[in-house]
């Protein structure tokens, strides 16, 4: 397992249905966990052997080892 595997990332939802999807690895790249949050939850995860990405649909803050983003999605 390689560090960023071991890295975890925060995502703090800024408002009501903040959906988390997790991405597969390997070479169909599907979806494989769903998560909602609402507005002020907030979710710590990482990158596992199964989870190569994650898609987060809604206004949230991720924060992670390289720093934080804000995803102003209307």
């Amino acid at each position: 397992m390689t560090t960023s595997e071991n890295d975890f990332f925060v995502i703090k939802a800024l408002e009501d249905g903040v959906n988390v999807i997790g991405l597969t690895r390997g070479t169909d790249t599907r979806f494989h966990h769903s998560e909602k949050l609402d507005r002020n939850e907030v979710m710590i995860a990482q990158f596992t052997e199964h989870t190569s990405a994650v898609k987060i649909r809604g206004k949230a803050v991720i924060q992670t080892s390289h720093g934080e983003i804000t995803n102003e999605a209307e």
